[in-house]
């Protein structure tokens, strides 16, 4: 019996049986090898996840109009697994015809039942952390790391530290990012905050729209 602290998610996971999971404490490089073996343009979306978002549906049509650009026989929807916020975008793409992947920190496996079930193929990677910045380091965590190299176009709508961190070194590395302003939900966000001891929120636009607000990087 696999003794990780994460093992009741795995069986959860598996009893459920919603998602084929690709490898359970994966590196960046295992996740790259398996995006590489399906042949598609991995179009990967960046947003809020527990913050979730103040319009839903303004997110989603956006997502649409960017799905419509793409065909389902040539492009992989990528997230990060989830259901919650950025995650709702799984099931339209489903609706749609794409084959939809999923990279995850495995400390997502504290709370399987988060997991989409329209996620087809989930990359669950080792690593200490949800993703972002490692800690008194420049250098992404394993997560955020796999998630950048696995893409070959980054969408973001809206989205906090961990998404502006991601589609920063996507541009750096020269891939394609396109950038959405969208507002995290109010309440939730002011909630979330207070929770942690945090003042009140000045802006709900999120980090990445400091970094990629400029018009060039919209639509």
């Amino acid at each position: 019996m696999d003794s990780t602290p994460y093992q009741n998610g795995r069986i959860h996971l598996e009893e459920r049986a919603k998602n084929k999971i690709v490898g359970w404490e994966m590196t960046p490089e295992e996740a790259v090898a398996f995006f590489k073996s399906q042949g598609k343009t991995v179009l990967s979306f960046f947003g809020y996840s527990g913050n979730q978002y103040e319009d839903v549906g303004g997110m989603l049509d956006v997502a649409d109009r960017v799905m419509f650009q793409h065909s389902p026989e040539h492009t992989l929807i990528n997230i990060g697994a989830t259901e919650t916020g950025i995650g709702a975008i799984y099931r339209m793409a489903k609706s749609k015809g794409f084959i939809t992947t999923g990279i995850v920190s495995e400390m997502a496996l504290q709370y399987p039942d988060d997991i989409s079930e329209m996620v087809d193929f989930i990359c669950f990677i080792k690593d200490t952390q949800w993703g972002g910045k490692m800690k008194d380091s420049d250098e992404l965590s394993p997560t955020s790391k796999a998630m950048v190299l696995c893409s070959d176009i980054l969408i973001g709508i809206g989205g906090g530290e961990v998404s502006r961190d991601e589609m920063m070194v996507g541009k750096e590395m020269g891939k394609s990012v396109r950038f959405y302003p969208a507002e995290a939900n109010h309440e939730v966000t002011i909630r979330r905050a207070t929770k942690l001891g945090q003042p009140k929120p000045e802006s709900f636009w999120g980090a990445a729209h400091d970094v990629f607000n400029d018009k060039e990087n919209w639509e």
